[in-house]
C-alpha cells in the first residue's frame, strides 16, 4: 500500500505534469472507482477545469481546481499512468492484450493522467469544498508537516492507552503512516509495538518522534530515486526492501542484534518487530 512517502513521491512528480492544465474531458471506465459518487458528478465537476495546485494530505493526492477539488486515493494498489493523448488513451487502455487498466482518465491540451487499480479499491473523487470529505476532515497531523513536532506528538500518546503500533495507524492521529513505515520507526526507536502508547517516558516519546521523521525522511529519498515513472504501467517504486529493518523479515536477524525478527497481528495486521531489543 502507497504510503506518505509513496504518495509525496508521486505528487512531486505530478505537479509540474498537470498544474496550470485545463482538465478538457473525463473518462470514467469502471465507475466502481468513483464510488459513492457517481461518474456524471465527477465529469461536471472537472471538465474544463483548471489544476491550480498539487498537493498532499496524509494519503490522499489534492488536485485543487480553480473551483472545487478532486481526491485521489490508491488504497491498495492504486497508480498513475501518463498517456501522450486521447488517442493513445483510447488505443491501450483496458484492451485484452497489452492493454494498460485504466479506471478514470483526465484529458488535457497536453497530455491524459489515468488513474488505476486493478482491484478497485482506489478512490477518485470530486469535491466542492476540502470540508465535504469526511476522510479529509478526519486526518490528524500530517506527518511531514512542521505541526507535527515532538512535543505535540508527546501529548497525543499522553492521552491513548491503545497499544503503539494502533495509534500509529491511526490517520486521525498522525496522518501518512501506514504499516511499513509505522512498524519501521518503532524498530529504529527501539519500541515494543504492543506498548500502551501513555506508557512512554518523555525521553522514549522524543525518540519515537525522531525515528518517524528519519525513517519517512529516508523513505522519501527513495521514493524520488528514481522518481516515478507514469509513462510505464508496470513502473513501481525500486529500492525500498533495501533500507526496512524490520517489515517483511520475519525469521531473519535483527540488523541491530541478531534475534530473530518476529511476525505478530495487531488489528489484523501484520507487525514485524524484534523482541529482544524493542522494549
Amino acid at each position: 500500500m502507497p504510503e506518505l512517502p509513496e504518495v509525496e513521491a508521486v505528487v512531486r512528480t505530478l505537479r509540474p505534469l498537470v498544474q496550470g492544465q485545463r482538465i478538457r474531458c473525463v473518462h470514467v471506465f469502471h465507475p466502481i472507482a468513483v464510488k459513492p459518487q457517481n461518474a456524471s458528478r465527477l465529469a461536471d465537476a472537472a471538465t474544463e477545469r483548471c489544476i491550480q495546485r498539487v498537493d498532499r494530505k496524509g494519503k490522499y493526492v489534492l488536485l485543487a481546481l480553480d473551483r472545487g477539488l478532486l481526491t485521489l486515493h490508491f488504497r491498495l494498489d492504486g497508480q498513475l499512468v501518463w498517456f501522450s493523448n486521447g488517442a493513445e488513451l483510447l488505443e491501450r487502455a483496458n484492451v485484452k492484450e497489452n492493454g494498460t487498466h485504466v479506471d478514470v482518465a483526465f484529458e488535457f491540451g497536453r497530455g491524459v493522467l489515468g488513474f488505476a487499480d486493478r482491484r478497485h479499491f482506489g478512490r477518485v473523487h470530486a469535491w466542492e469544498h476540502l470540508e465535504e470529505s469526511a476522510g479529509l476532515s478526519s486526518l490528524g497531523i500530517d506527518a511531514l508537516s512542521k505541526d507535527f513536532t515532538a512535543g505535540r506528538f508527546r501529548e497525543m500518546l499522553a492521552g491513548s492507552a491503545r497499544p503503539l503500533k494502533d495509534f500509529l495507524l491511526d490517520q486521525t492521529r498522525v496522518a501518512g503512516l501506514g504499516n511499513i513505515y509505522s512498524c519501521e520507526s518503532l524498530w529504529h526507536a527501539r519500541l515494543d509495538p504492543r506498548r500502551r502508547a501513555k506508557s512512554l517516558k518523555p525521553e522514549e516519546a522524543r525518540r519515537l518522534h525522531k525515528a518517524i521523521v528519519s525513517v519517512l525522511a529516508r523513505a522519501l529519498e527513495c521514493c524520488l530515486h528514481p522518481a516515478p515513472d507514469f509513462h510505464d504501467s508496470q513502473w513501481w517504486f525500486q529500492g525500498l526492501e533495501k533500507i526496512l529493518r524490520a517489515y517483511g523479515r520475519e525469521g531473519e536477524a535483527c540488523r541491530r542484534c541478531g534475534a530473530a525478527i518476529q511476525r505478530i497481528d495487531q488489528a489484523g495486521r501484520s507487525t514485524y518487530f524484534c523482541r529482544r531489543c524493542q522494549k
